[in-house]
């Protein structure tokens, strides 16, 4: 059984592993690019039959605006070649994301914490991060990775069908999700946050405005969570990260008029 196991890891190791376009962090990712686009334009289409799209010719043409900018530097810089598309949708949720293959959405909720196009491209760049790092994609391959190891272990352990069983799943699934899946998951904010402010820095626009932002969201959110049990970082914790990025941004040149104050 360890052999089996070994002998499978090293296959998916061998199978998935490429390397964070920016980071350059290696990266387990078991699904195919076109497998991930796929994905993405069926997700769209099902968010599209049921949400509601807003009719705010203003946000529609803020985040149109300023997703394009952010997606032309996304092209130029990582080449992912995604068909772009920018939806606003109609919701109180305080929320933006982008699906694989670049398929945007902002909810009217967000937007009404935005005071201008330097705080929006602070959303839309750290999402557009996400899309192009394929954490969505690393996520699937985590938990399908998960299963596997769920399965071999227990196999390993003789628990299948045995009385332990619910409480093996239980421990299993826990240590899976606070000891992996959670840590992963805030590595994940923590580059997507990085690159996102590269991105709207090489847009022209002024990456101190997405500190401005996140001080708002903090102010907005209700629930507090502690970091260990949570799939993103801590306010403060992002916010400091996020200066420190800044700080490094000084040294990268950017063709356009715009200052970092």
């Amino acid at each position: 059984m360890k052999r089996i196991f070994v002998s499978l890891l090293f296959v998916f190791l061998f199978l998935g592993c490429t390397k964070n376009p920016y980071t350059h962090r290696e990266q387990l990712i078991l699904i195919s690019p076109q497998q991930e686009l796929r994905m993405g334009l069926s997700a769209e289409q099902q968010i599209l039959h049921k949400a509601r799209l807003s009719h705010n010719p203003y946000y529609i043409a803020m985040v149109n605006r300023v997703a394009s900018r952010i997606a032309r530097v996304a092209e130029a810089e990582f080449h992912p070649h995604y068909q772009w598309e920018f939806h606003v949708l109609e919701s109180k949720k305080i929320n933006a994301f982008c699906l694989p293959g670049g398929k945007i959405f902002v909810y009217t909720g967000l937007l009404k914490l935005v005071d201008n196009d330097d705080e929006l491209a602070a959303v839309i760049g750290h999402e557009v991060a996400h899309a192009i790092l394929r954490h969505g994609s690393e996520r699937v391959s985590m938990a399908m990775l998960g299963r596997i190891g769920h399965e071999l272990l227990a196999r390993g352990l003789q628990v299948s069908g045995h009385q332990w069983g619910p409480l093996y799943d239980l421990a299993y699934g826990v240590t899976a999700q606070y000891g992996v899946l959670y840590p992963f998951s805030r590595k994940f904010e923590y580059e997507a946050d990085q690159l996102g402010l590269y991105l709207m820095y090489k847009a022209c626009y002024d990456p101190n405005q997405a500190i401005r932002f996140w001080y708002k969201m903090m102010k907005a959110s209700r629930v507090h969570i502690p970091e260990l049990l949570s799939t993103h970082p801590s306010d403060m914790h992002r916010i400091e990260a996020l200066k420190r990025y800044i700080v490094k941004l000084r040294r990268i040149p950017r063709n356009c008029q715009a200052r970092i104050q």
